[in-house]
């Protein structure tokens, strides 16, 4: 990813206690803010498991988005030319400090995403203890109970095309017609 459009979501977090710049890049709709969210939540972690910081007291001191290395690659072009493109990644530099005062947070962020992951894995768990005790799983009861149940006809449900509402107006008409 350029550098330039990294740049764009790094520079609005200078400054900001970690629990909110998590909340911003949430929620930005920019391709950059995803590997910016991982590396916040990487940094974090190794702060709290290497140096020993408190993750409530901790803020960005500054982000520094500086060109890594850049991928040639050429378009073909008319009369048998071919145009560069240069395909740009960055290099990223997080530094978080630790505050004097822990900063009240004024909302919870919560990660959705895992929370389902861990009700995947909850009913998964689940089902292994029911095959284990010889009971069926939920989707299988599922299938029989659908398999019970009539089916409708869809052919007495079909009761043809429908008459056109003759209240349009002139521009309906007028541009409803085909061209030859």
């Amino acid at each position: 990813m350029a550098p330039r459009k990294v740049r764009l979501i790094a520079n609005s977090l200078k400054g900001m206690p970690v629990w909110k710049a998590e909340a911003v890049l949430m929620h930005r709709p920019q391709r950059s803010a995803e590997p910016l969210l991982k590396l916040l939540r990487s940094t974090v972690a190794n702060a709290k498991n290497n140096a020993g910081m408190e993750t409530d007291k901790l803020r960005i001191q500054s982000i520094m988005v500086d060109g890594g290395p850049v991928m040639k690659r050429f378009m073909p072009r008319a009369f048998g030319r071919a145009t560069p493109i240069l395909k740009r990644m960055s290099h990223v530099t997080l530094v978080l400090v630790e505050a004097d005062k822990v900063a009240p947070a004024k909302f919870n962020v919560v990660d959705t995403a895992k929370e389902k992951r861990e009700a995947k894995k909850a009913a998964r768990k689940q089902a292994e203890k029911d095959r284990e005790k010889g009971k069926k799983p939920k989707k299988e009861d599922d299938k029989e109970e659908l398999a019970k149940t009539p089916k409708k006809d869809t052919q007495k449900d079909f009761k043809g095309p429908q008459p056109k509402d003759k209240s349009k107006g002139v521009f309906k008409k007028m541009f409803r017609r085909k061209s030859v």
